[in-house]
């Protein structure tokens, strides 16, 4: 298991200097990152990638509501192995027909995917944990209609805001997570009171050795009101401290 950073956390820097984001990413002593948006910034990022040795595992990009060729394509050029579709609004998962009709539309993207030699995965946010099908969550449903080799990013934060323990939901899901995103905070949906890991709500650790299949956790920051460099620092300080060999707890 490995720590990266979600580049979405640095969107803003990124916009203005993308190759100078990049190089401040590996001055903090991150060795992985998670693109955004990669199809359209796939060259430039490419380059700054190599440059600085950093590798991107996995990537997020709408596969439900994109080109998935070019998804795959661009995904391959820059050495993911994983796409995670990052985001379905929240009236998708309100009751079992729509969410079996988006587990066959992941499925369908994970073939796809296969013949490029990438995985496919999902990301959730708050409503997939608030709703519930026949006595689960909706996450949890949706989890046991997908096919074996589809892979979950569970973003813990936004577990625990919808009202449920990360570290229950990861036990629940088991061998299916490879991802977590890792972020802290007041366990609100105020992104602005996100916090590095460590100093909020969140019980970091105990959710990072819940995830007994975890390949990378995700550093992430939705919104922050402080420098964002200093709190990415911050929070993989704390998670290097913790579990320095990036093992403890997790079975790679």
């Amino acid at each position: 298991m490995s720590y990266a950073i979600q580049l979405y956390t640095l969107r803003n820097a990124i916009e203005q200097d993308l190759p100078g984001t990049i190089r401040k990413v590996a001055d903090i002593g991150f060795t992985q990152v998670e693109p955004y948006n990669f199809v359209a910034t796939a060259t430039e990022l490419g380059a700054a990638l190599k440059e600085n040795n950093l590798t991107a595992p996995s990537g997020h990009a709408p596969l439900l509501s994109a080109d998935q060729d070019e998804i795959f394509t661009a995904a391959k050029a820059l050495g993911m192995t994983t796409v995670i579709d990052p985001f379905l609004a929240a009236e998708h998962w309100q009751n079992a027909e729509d969410i079996q009709k988006t587990a066959a539309a992941l499925n369908a993207a994970a073939k796809k995917g296969a013949q490029y030699g990438i995985r496919v995965g999902y990301h959730n946010h708050q409503w997939e944990l608030e709703s519930m099908i026949e006595g689960r969550t909706a996450l949890e449903y949706f989890a046991d209609l997908l096919d074996p080799e589809l892979v979950l990013e569970v973003d813990t934060y936004w577990v625990a805001v919808g009202g449920q323990d990360p570290v229950k939901i990861l036990e629940t899901l088991g061998e299916r997570v490879k991802f977590i995103h890792i972020k802290d905070g007041d366990l609100t949906t105020n992104t602005k009171a996100q916090q590095p890991a460590g100093k909020g709500k969140v019980a970091v650790l105990d959710i990072v050795a819940a995830a007994t299949a975890l390949e990378v956790g995700v550093v992430e920051f939705d919104d922050y009101d402080g420098d964002i460099f200093e709190g990415i620092t911050e929070s993989l300080a704390f998670l290097n401290a913790a579990n320095p060999a990036g093992t403890t707890g997790v079975q790679a």
